[in-house]
């Protein structure tokens, strides 16, 4: 077990069964961070709720993000007092909300805050992603100053991509811990 606290951020619509995030809530004991609407999920309402989260942790925390979480945690880390309470972050199929496709479902979220990250991070990108291309992946995790993974073809990384508790995930994860 980590000796951090691991918060999930889930993205627009929340994630639901057999997603690797509810599998890791449901192992592990991670927290969800619970937005007030994930359907109309409002860039600033998900901020101020991350913000109080993290203030709350007793101790260091770990981020694990998926898709608009990613998107959040992002532009969170740009306005926070608390960057130092994160141990590291595992964004994982970040949603590119600078699409015109994906920014009409998800609209208020553009532009991607792209400043270097100011705890370790990897983004875990898809090669057939439908809400971003490998290269946009690659360029966040550039921008973020992340490590980038290519899973090769799994999709969104979500619960259709077959990953289950996803222990590779995990592993990922933990190896933020203690980085510079």
């Amino acid at each position: 077990m980590s000796p951090a606290n691991i918060l999930l951020l889930p993205g627009w619509q929340n994630s639901g069964p057999g997603h690797w995030q509810t599998e890791w809530e449901r192992l592990h004991g991670d927290q969800r961070v619970e937005q007030h609407d994930w359907m109309r999920p409002l860039r600033g309402d998900w901020s101020a709720r991350l913000e109080d989260v993290v203030a709350d942790a007793p101790g260091p925390v770990l981020l694990a993000a998926h898709s608009l979480g990613c998107i959040l945690a992002a532009w969170w880390a740009t306005h926070t007092r608390h960057a130092r309470k994160v141990a590291g972050a595992l964004l994982v199929a970040p949603g590119d909300v600078e699409r015109p496709d994906v920014a009409a479902q998800i609209p208020g979220w553009a532009p991607i805050a792209r400043q270097p990250l100011p705890f370790p991070a990897a983004l875990v990108g898809s090669q057939n992603d439908p809400y971003c291309s490998l290269e946009g992946a690659r360029a966040m995790a550039q921008d973020w100053g992340a490590r980038f993974v290519d899973v090769g073809n799994r999709g969104h990384v979500n619960a259709e991509s077959g990953l289950g508790d996803w222990p590779e995930g995990r592993a990922l994860l933990y190896s933020l811990m203690n980085k510079d």
